[in-house]
């Protein structure tokens, strides 16, 4: 980055982990800003001195918060950790931003929600989380807005890239590896492309349209775990067996929700971006992948 460019700087935090690293892939078509995409390494949110010190020194016009504990089942037996990283450092954050006037972008998640609800769930409803990762991630979205009323936070679903670890390639890994895979059939939601949400994200920030809350973000569709296995094995041409399984069949130490289906409305409304279908979107993933 040049000394004198006058362009806004976009401070990107956990920019190794999916959303982090489909952000870095969009940077060449967001030529009006400048971008520092930092990993953990780079800069831990939890080290609250460093991130003061490091605002100070860079002066970011926006920051994205791509960093977070995501294991969603380690966090239960590491929920100190998973609060300092998942909530306080986002306090944090929110707070460094409000004191150095830069826009603060916010992820979170489904998991906020208790998922026995039937229709999508809308931005205000009522959050009741299950799991430690959903409490820690409430508490950040809480502690954000407290510090800066001005965040704007993004909660989305069943996150997948051509980057990182997630569900999509796990399931090709095993699909190549295993005679015949389960996948849970009673969890209903929405998958949302890291790439999609890295473009939504962009539009925001360049539209000069801030108006701070939190909004839902994913790709249409309502789809079961065993639903988005069965299709990826479909685009990658394998012909081993899916078996659909319940959640009893596969119990796991953090609770899962049963319904993760958000409702986009609002974020369309108020950004006009574009919600692209999840078969259209994993058809592109999987493209990448070199299927």
């Amino acid at each position: 980055m040049e000394a004198n460019d006058s362009r806004p700087l976009v401070l990107v935090t956990g920019a190794n982990g999916q959303l982090g690293k489909e952000l870095q892939q969009l940077e060449k078509k967001w030529p009006s800003f400048r971008f520092l995409f930092l990993s953990r390494e780079d800069l831990p949110i939890h080290h609250f001195e460093l991130v003061r010190n490091f605002f100070k020194a860079s002066k970011p016009s926006v920051l994205i918060n791509c960093a977070a504990y995501t294991a969603v089942d380690k966090a239960e037996q590491e929920p100190l950790l998973a609060r300092q990283v998942n909530a306080e450092a986002v306090g944090v954050l929110a707070a460094v931003c409000a004191a150095n006037q830069c826009r603060f972008i916010h992820i979170s998640t489904d998991y906020v929600f208790d998922g026995t609800a039937t229709s999508p769930y809308k931005e205000q409803d009522l959050t009741a989380p299950q799991s430690v990762y959903g409490q820690t991630k409430l508490e950040g979205e809480r502690q954000a807005l407290l510090a800066n009323p001005q965040t704007l936070i993004i909660r989305t679903s069943w996150v997948y890239s051509s980057f990182g670890k997630n569900f999509v390639k796990t399931i090709i890994r095993l699909l190549q590896d295993k005679p015949q895979i389960s996948v849970v059939q009673d969890q209903l939601g929405s998958p949302t492309f890291a790439a999609d949400l890295a473009n939504a994200i962009l539009q925001i920030i360049s539209s000069n349209n801030w108006i701070p809350g939190i909004y839902n973000y994913s790709n249409s569709g309502i789809i079961s775990w065993y639903q988005f296995a069965q299709e990826i094995g479909k685009l990658v041409g394998s012909s081993t067996p899916i078996k659909g399984i319940s959640t009893a069949e596969y119990p796991t130490p953090a609770k899962r929700p049963a319904w993760s289906v958000l409702d986009t409305s609002k974020i369309v409304s108020t950004y006009g971006v574009t919600i692209k279908d999840w078969k259209e979107s994993l058809g592109q993933c999987i493209r990448e992948l070199g299927y």
